[in-house]
């Protein structure tokens, strides 16, 4: 195994994405915070976009426990699964001013699973924890030939593998050799440090592991915007979905006029949406002008509304 670490962590120095702001820093803070971002987001659109905003508005774990949770909501617009900023903003309440230096520990605290307990390990502490993520599962697969592998035996293999003198650079090289090298729809065999004992190779079978096919189902739903004046009414959601979001309300009954429709690929599900326009005679509780709706922590569906509303001149 030491020639394949060798050969491994060779092409990582060559070819490996060692820039990246999160693996030249030992900052706890700063490595779970990209951690939670990378789920579900690619590399670069966290990059590009959100993970310095981020950090220029909270630089500390601290400062991001003192800010109201509407505020990191704010920041979080875009990404999607608002629940990875709740649950953000609830561990920086319950450990500022630092996260805890235990596997254990860091488990324990709201949405922080076994991965991401794993890496601020690895990353952060330097201990010896095996990470796992889509691309390493991804090379693992194909390393054992596993068609569709339980959590327990990816992790048991992830370990077994592990080069314990240096989890770090282990870790960081394996998801890259994913990303780089051993992709979806192409194995570079030819660079890959693990050839030589790679089931995948042998049997010249890149199907591991199994993809399910998954069909996305439609949901229709109908919007009712209600203006009164210049200002119209949200609510702020209180659901495990887009909980702490402001947004116009979804209404089996439809009054008002139809202004048009707007879609949204979840991933999960897409919606549909005919948006209809209200005008009450009365002011409601929580209303506000455009201007002011777009400082608030919005879904992107309630974004396109707003477009749409400014479209077709309802201000």
């Amino acid at each position: 195994m030491r020639k394949i670490y060798d050969a491994l962590y060779r092409w990582y120095a060559k070819e490996g994405r060692s820039d990246l702001p999160w693996r030249n820093t030992d900052d706890p803070y700063r490595i779970y915070l990209s951690e939670v971002m990378l789920q579900q987001t690619q590399v670069k659109t966290v990059l590009e976009r959100y993970y310095f905003p981020f950090l220029k508005r909270f630089p500390t774990l601290q400062a991001l426990a003192d800010a109201p949770l509407n505020e990191v909501l704010k920041m979080w617009e875009g990404l999607g699964y608002y629940t990875r900023a709740k649950n953000l903003h609830r561990c920086a309440q319950l450990s500022a001013p630092e996260l805890p230096k235990t596997y254990e520990a860091l488990l324990a605290l709201p949405g922080i699973g076994k991965n991401t307990a794993a890496a601020i390990c690895a990353f952060a502490y330097r201990q010896k924890r095996a990470v796992m993520e889509a691309n390493v599962r991804r090379v693992l697969c194909r390393i054992y030939a596993l068609d569709d592998p339980s959590e327990k035996v990816l992790i048991e293999k992830a370990h077994k593998l592990l080069d314990a003198t240096d989890p770090f650079t282990y870790n960081q090289a394996m998801m890259d050799l994913g990303a780089l090298v051993c992709q979806p729809k192409e194995a570079r065999c030819d660079v890959c440090a693990f050839a030589p004992i790679c089931r995948a190779t042998e049997l010249n079978c890149y199907d591991f592991p199994v993809k399910k096919k998954r069909k996305v189902p439609l949901r229709h739903t109908n919007i009712v915007v209600q203006k009164y004046r210049d200002k119209f009414h949200l609510k702020q959601r209180e659901g495990r979905f887009l909980h702490g979001l402001w947004g116009f309300v979804q209404s089996e009954k439809v009054v008002g006029k139809r202004i048009g429709s707007v879609t949204h690929q979840y991933t999960h599900f897409k919606l549909e949406a005919d948006i209809w326009l209200h005008e009450v005679s009365n002011k409601l509780e929580h209303m506000f002008t455009l201007q002011e709706i777009e400082k608030l922590a919005l879904s992107t569906v309630d974004k396109k509304i707003v477009t749409l509303l400014r479209a077709e001149g309802a201000v």
